[in-house]
């Protein structure tokens, strides 16, 4: 039936090469129970394989039923795993998204079973393993001895004459191993079973025959059997898998990741979207940008700050160019590796908020389906002291402009960092410990900060690598401060404080890198200046609570550092809570951070703000800043501008997007390599791989296409109403049908273009290399 003349296999990695198979003849009977022992790398998984054609031999010959496999092609292979071979994993090798029944079936979806016929044969072979119960159930809710049996039986499916099991109880306990052999035993009555396995005690118990490797050569064969004369005519039935199969692994494969797969559909969709929205817009293009630029503000957020501040932002900028003698563009952005200090003048009007605990519950009581993310900024004066020509000082915090960034609403630590500021150099932050040095678009930053840190500023330019790597230390208060008598004072001479500097207590911090808002990104949440993680702050509070100044000054009515009463302390009737807040006493915070989900919940939330303030006096009400509100007063008069802008972006995202799904296709290879290596032991073609991951771009492609075009007739509703509204126009934005289908068809062809390079890959990749892919 099977025979194996003269089979040499090696394997060269480099100008090494490693003799797996050195001329390994064996014939085996139509019906036994083979073993195959040797030690680790003896050859005998590689013979497993060879017979199984997942690996090809060097030389020599497979002999199935009389018929030579010399001049096999890979669909021949294919074919050949398909009809005539069953896998048996130690690992199972289950594709885990699919339900044990379709795991059982695929073998036959491959051959072209009918749907009747291979829910039968499948429902026959699982009843016979003992899990016709199960068949709806996913490979994570079994046993391991359960998944093993569903293994055996999506071998036996297709009725093969060869059942290869590799170490097929090597994850299983002794019970389930017995159950589980008892269960081979039983198939090798009717078929050939060949077993790769290191136990011989299970060896000698079970197989009807032991065969032993060493060193690639078979060594002994406890009842060899000489060339067999087949009569048999050997055919082999071809493979195939229809697109409508490989719709069905890939669509219940992106179940399992229906956020990624919506998102990525989404952000493919907007180029789709933008050109959708330009066609319909024949007319009235122009207000259609004051709709999009609305629509786009929504994102900015809204800020509760301790001191409220208005800015006048063109005017600010208008100041500073004069003072600095630069047109609007001259010196913007410079690509020099250096930074330009200078005196920064601030023009502002500021209102005290007042930021009690009651109105921190009030706004965590917000309806949380209103926003996408709601941050928070917490005041603390920590100490943080500098060593100059091996001399520590405190620093004034104020001089480095300190400022938290904030955390994307996604969960990422610096994912607003990293969308919104260009990384100059250094790195972006990773732990507590990291600062960025924030500068503004000419590279420019305050003489102060750099003072404040240590750094010279008597220099017209600064090396990056001059400032990346600076370090300063944060002292706790217990260690910054000392008792004496009934008041706290430093705990060492203000002029020299080494001693506190390297005490081992001391939180070092360093400047990890230098960062400069993007071109184009116009509002910025962050001072120039020093930067830091929020878990800096919530880190040093914690450290504070208990410490002995927070502690005498909760008992104290007065001032633990100057004996002064709070009531004398020019008038402030929260002295004492401001000062309990610098010390790191609580964490009410200094500032609120909304992010709306959308205009239309933007409004919702400034209303629920609004409503704080009802019947209060004026010096009691909490003012926010709007910063969607600061945006459109920046951007009157540069409509053109954005017209280009949405031009360019509909056009250029479509490219972008074609690169995204490559990238999120190679991902998904990366992510199914096992299963590709599952899809190819049961028989499924190269170009069947390839179809697998097509179908997946096919159906993230159409996805887009819909829903891009869903999105863009959705906005001409509201659009046709402002311009009726404005111009008494009717019906002028209206999207052509044909365009509608032309745009789902690019959607759908830019998809499977963008994935068609990874498809390829899957398709190419080696079944044994995959299988052994954790």
């Amino acid at each position: 039936m099977l025979s194996l003349k003269n089979i040499k296999k090696s394997y060269v990695t480099g100008e090494f090469k490693q003799v797996a198979l050195n001329g390994v003849s064996l014939s085996f009977r139509q019906n036994e129970f083979v073993a195959i022992l040797g030690p680790s790398g003896s050859g005998k998984t590689t013979c497993l394989n060879v017979i199984g054609g997942l690996d090809n031999y060097d030389s020599g010959d497979l002999i199935i039923n009389g018929k030579s496999t010399r001049e096999f092609k890979d669909s021949d292979w294919d074919a050949y795993r398909n009809n005539s071979i069953g896998f048996v994993f130690q690992s199972y090798n289950l594709i885990s998204h699919l339900s044990i029944l379709d795991n059982v079936e695929m073998g036959m979806t491959l051959s072209g079973v009918s749907s009747s016929e291979k829910h039968e044969k499948a429902m026959e072979v699982l009843e016979r393993v003992g899990l016709k119960e199960h068949v709806h159930k996913r490979p994570n809710q079994l046993s391991g001895g359960q998944m093993q049996r569903v293994a055996i039986a999506r071998a036996l499916a297709n009725d093969p004459d060869i059942i290869l099991a590799d170490e097929p109880t090597g994850a299983l306990d002794t019970k389930t191993s017995i159950q589980i052999m008892d269960l081979i035993k039983d198939i090798a009555k009717d078929k050939l079973v060949i077993m790769v396995t290191h136990n011989p005690e299970l060896a000698k118990e079970y197989a009807d025959r032991i065969v032993e490797f060493r060193d690639g050569n078979v060594i002994s064969d406890t009842n060899s059997l000489e060339d067999e004369k087949s009569n048999t005519s050997y055919s082999l039935r071809k493979t195939s898998m229809s697109f409508l199969t490989a719709l069905k692994l890939s669509g219940m494969n992106i179940r399992t990741k229906k956020w990624r797969t919506f998102l990525t559909a989404f952000a493919s969709s907007i180029g789709i979207i933008g050109i959708a929205l330009i066609l319909s817009l024949s007319n009235g293009f122009d207000k259609q940008i004051d709709m999009f630029e609305t629509d786009t503000l929504s994102g900015f957020p809204i800020m509760i700050n301790q001191t409220a501040t208005e800015i006048d932002v063109n005017d600010m900028k208008s100041q500073r160019n004069k003072m600095l003698g630069l047109d609007k563009e001259e010196g913007k952005y410079p690509d020099s590796e250096v930074i330009y200090p200078y005196n920064a003048e601030e023009n502002r009007r500021t209102h005290k908020n007042n930021l009690t605990e009651d109105y921190v519950k009030y706004i965590e009581d917000i309806d949380k389906s209103l926003l996408s993310g709601l941050g928070y900024t917490r005041l603390v004066n920590m100490n943080i002291l500098k060593m100059v020509d091996d001399t520590a000082t405190t620093i004034n915090t104020k001089d480095l402009n300190l400022s938290s960034y904030p955390i994307s609403t996604d969960g990422n630590k610096i994912g607003y960092l990293e969308k919104n500021y260009d990384l100059l150099y250094g790195n972006y932050p990773e732990t507590m410990n990291d600062l960025v040095l924030v500068v503004d678009e000419y590279n420019k930053i305050d003489t102060k900060v750099l003072e404040a840190l240590g750094i010279s500023s008597n220099l017209e330019e600064i090396n990056f690598n001059n400032i990346v790597g600076h370090e300063i230390k944060a002292v706790l208060n217990d260690d910054y401060y000392k008792k004496v008598g009934n008041f706290f004072t430093l705990s060492v001479n203000p002029s020299d404080m080494s001693e506190l500097y390297n005490n081992e207590r001391a939180i070092p911090l360093k400047i990890a890198g230098i960062i400069r808002l993007k071109d184009g990104v116009d509002i910025s949440l962050l001072s120039n200046g020093i930067s830091y993680s929020d878990d800096l702050s919530k880190y040093f509070i914690e450290k504070s609570k208990d410490s002995e100044v927070v502690k005498a000054q909760q008992e104290a009515d007065y001032n633990v550092f100057t004996g002064q009463s709070f009531a004398e302390d020019n008038g402030t009737s929260n002295a004492k809570e401001s000062l309990l807040a610098s010390l790191g006493a609580t964490e009410v915070p200094y500032m609120i951070t909304l992010y709306p989900k959308d205009f239309t919940t933007k409004d919702e939330v400034i209303s629920y703000l609004d409503s704080w303030n009802d019947g209060k006096d004026k010096e009691d009400m909490i003012i926010y800043n709007d910063m969607a509100s600061t945006f459109v007063s920046l951007s009157s008069g540069i409509m053109d501008a954005i017209t280009m802008v949405l031009i360019a972006f509909a056009a250029i995202s479509l490219v972008v997007s074609l690169i995204m799904v490559s990238i999120i296709t190679y991902i998904s290879v990366l992510e199914r390599t096992k299963e590709i290596g599952v899809l190819r032991a049961l028989g499924a073609r190269k170009k069947d791989i390839t179809r697998v991951f097509n179908a997946e771009t096919f159906i993230i492609g159409s996805l887009s296409g819909f829903l891009g075009i869903l999105i863009a007739w959705l906005l001409t509703f509201p659009t046709n109403h402002i311009l009726y509204k404005v111009t008494d126009l009717e019906n002028v934005a209206v999207l052509n049908p044909i365009h509608a289908i032309l745009l789902v068809i690019i959607s759908v062809t830019l998809t499977i273009l963008g994935g068609f390079i990874p498809a390829k890959m899957a398709s190419k990749k080696d079944p044994v290399e995959a299988l052994r892919t954790e």
